[in-house]
């Protein structure tokens, strides 16, 4: 075998999940410019991209190991920053602030590593015994964030922001709290995978013709980060 001229395994297994992983950089850019339901869009294509990576991987009959491996790797360490980092910073940039939301904030995307590492043992323990997909999953995926958070955003539709921060809240909490809790949760079939895009979809519409939700944008002095962070403290 010659020496390769780039690290990483290329093929058609991988590009989804990179699909959805540019979704999510794209979305951040929108998130901070305040073009929040394109933000959601974003986050619900790299959930639709998640939905399906693994089949496509799957598809493919005769990968090596270290295939398996490197996509398995990729996979989790885009989950961490789509659907761990992201939606945090999508909640704190709607609202969640103040002691009790970093302390949710870091809580959310605590447990979203933690899920995603135990993920990872438990499934190369797993493919070095048997083969296929796994039928189950060991607590809530961390994907359910991007069905969550864009039904969630759908309620600012029809109640209170100051309601809908709330709402925020609990829901940082509670699925951050699913992630860590050990119970099996058996995988949709294609059927499920079908409605729950359609949920989505709908969501999303609804969203996009009556959302008038916008985020302020942020400013720094240019004083520098932290004489601008005691300012913000202080004040």
């Amino acid at each position: 075998m010659g020496k390769k001229k780039f690290i990483g395994f290329y093929d058609y297994t991988v590009v989804l999940t990179y699909v959805g992983l540019a979704c999510t950089v794209i979305g951040m850019t929108q998130a901070i410019g305040g073009r929040f339901r394109i933000a959601i869009v974003c986050l619900a294509l790299s959930g639709l991209c998640d939905m399906f990576d693994g089949k496509i991987a799957r598809s493919k009959k005769n990968r090596t190991e270290e295939e398996k491996l490197f996509g398995m790797q990729i996979d989790s360490l885009c989950d961490v920053i789509c659907f761990g980092i992201y939606p945090a910073m999508i909640c704190w940039l709607l609202g969640v602030r103040g002691i009790i939301g970093w302390i949710l904030l870091c809580f959310y995307a605590i447990c979203s590593v933690i899920r995603l590492g135990y993920f990872n043992v438990l499934e190369t323990k797993r493919q070095q015994e048997e083969d296929g997909a796994n039928k189950y999953y060991h607590g809530l995926p961390i994907t359910s964030m991007a069905i969550v958070l864009p039904l969630v955003f759908l309620l600012q539709v029809f109640i209170s922001n100051r309601l809908f921060i709330y709402v925020l809240y609990v829901s940082l909490f509670v699925v951050g709290l699913l992630f860590i809790v050990d119970f099996r949760l058996k995988k949709p079939n294609n059927t499920t995978l079908v409605c729950l895009v359609l949920i989505v979809a709908v969501a999303v519409v609804v969203m996009i013709l009556f959302s008038t939700y916008r985020i302020p944008k942020w400013s720094f002095p240019n004083t520098g980060f932290f004489d601008w962070l005691s300012h913000f403290v202080r004040a």
